[in-house]
């Protein structure tokens, strides 16, 4: 007599359900860090641009442009570090995003993001 093989129908249903849990919690931070992406291109951008890098009122409006065609809500203009290097400028922002997960518990984090 041959021993049957496989997964049980509790198997399956504990792996479906732990499956489903994993890809609910990444749906839900996934946009934080899309948003992360967006930033650091766009500081990444306007570093690299040559009209912007006389003065930081000029890369603070170029970002607060980006901010409003790429609908960035977690950073403005104002939240910008601005540091002369060498003969270049490094610009970078930091932030947190609280995103509520499920009741009383949320996932707490911390980007930064520079542009060189």
């Amino acid at each position: 007599m041959k021993r049957q093989k496989g997964l049980s129908l509790t198997g399956l249903l504990l792996i479906s359900a732990l499956l489903i849990a994993l890809a609910l919690l990444g749906f839900k931070l996934f946009p934080a860090y899309a948003e992360y992406l967006t930033v650091k291109k766009a500081l990444d951008d306007i570093v690299r641009n040559p009209e912007y890098r006389n003065s930081t009122g000029e890369l603070r409006a170029a970002f607060e442009r980006r901010v409003t065609i790429d609908n960035i809500r977690a950073v403005s203009s104002r939240d910008l570090e601005i540091a002369k290097q060498g003969d270049g400028v490094s610009v970078s922002a930091s932030w947190s995003v609280k995103v509520p997960l499920i009741y009383n518990l949320s996932a707490c984090m911390d980007f930064e993001a520079r542009g060189e």
